[in-house]
């Protein structure tokens, strides 16, 4: 972290927001990448929230203001949720999500898939273990790091890592296990420090920001007192940690928040324009300004926004 910056607080405004998803009749869980100079972001196609029907839409956009349809994924029998994507240190953007399958008691089964371009993505390969839902990967060097969390009782999180973003192999079997802990942000220090924040949905169902140094195996965690969804973390190129979470206070909001690693704090900055169904943003910083992917029911229909957030002192 950029000493001078220590103590300074972010301030955040938003200065755009674009509606850039809202084919489906319910369009949601985001993720946004840049790659080869353009603008690419993921979301859920479906009937509903929770239905049998799930496709992955890609995007891309030369700008950020101008989007056009680049690929849909789909498995026969299956719900796709969740995509998440991941630039490669070889070149290419990589892509998971989750299939969901079955009735009542659903599996899960994290699959992935590769693209030289955003475009062309072949078919997918399952990953890692079955009912171990690999929420976020983030490539630290030559190896991708992945977390984890257990769809089943007993619920864990659990950290892998992995040389070619598909041969996944468990580092910590149970990273996190109280209070049902699930999706997370995972983002590398250039000190090597790995930072994960957590999501919870039992007993407090606080939030949790964990920190571990190479190699990974030993975690000190810190309870953050406020409740989250959805979360994504980022940290900015002066050192400072931004996160884009839902709020659950009572008054459901996408927001962005700043994360103090030191004091174990997260403090709302700015909330998007969202209500209801929102949250699971991506997020993209570029040319001085904060993308960020997200999705919201605030008009009426769930659907996809971008919003453009600047970030002063």
């Amino acid at each position: 972290m950029n000493p001078s910056s220590i103590g300074q607080p972010l301030a955040a405004t938003v200065t755009a927001v674009r509606r850039i998803g809202d084919s489906a009749p319910h369009n949601a869980f985001t993720d946004l990448a840049r790659h080869r100079d353009r603008w690419f972001c993921v979301f859920r196609e479906g009937s509903s929230h929770v239905s049998g029907d799930g496709t992955i839409r890609v995007l891309v956009s030369p700008d950020g203001r101008h989007w056009a349809a680049a690929a849909l994924l789909t498995r026969d029998g299956a719900d796709l949720r969740d995509p998440r994507l991941v630039t490669r240190p070889d070149g290419r953007l990589q892509l998971y999500a989750a299939a969901a399958t079955g009735g009542a008691t659903k599996t899960f089964q994290t699959l992935t898939w590769l693209s030289p371009d955003g475009h062309r993505w072949g078919d997918p390969t399952p990953v890692g273990e079955r009912d171990v839902w690999l929420w976020r990967a983030a490539w630290h060097g030559d190896v991708m790091w992945g977390v984890g969390y257990a769809t089943r009782d007993p619920r864990f999180v659990r950290l892998y890592r992995s040389h070619d973003g598909v041969d996944l192999h468990p580092v910590v079997g149970t990273l996190f296990a109280d209070g049902y802990p699930n999706e997370s942000g995972l983002v590398f220090q250039p000190d090597g420090t790995a930072l994960c924040l957590l999501r919870r949905d039992r007993g407090t169902a606080t939030a949790q920001l964990g920190r571990a140094r190479p190699p990974y195996r030993d975690w000190h965690w810190t309870d953050l007192k406020v409740q989250v969804g959805g979360p994504a973390l980022l940290r900015l190129p002066d050192g400072r940690l931004v996160a884009g979470v839902r709020l659950l206070d009572g008054r459901a909001r996408t927001a962005i928040c700043a994360v103090d690693a030191e004091r174990g704090e997260l403090t709302e900055l700015v909330t998007l324009p969202s209500g209801g169904d929102t949250s699971y943003p991506g997020l993209v910083w570029h040319d001085e300004l904060l993308r960020v992917s997200y999705y919201s029911s605030h008009e009426g229909r769930t659907c996809v926004y971008l919003a453009d957030v600047t970030l002063g002192r």
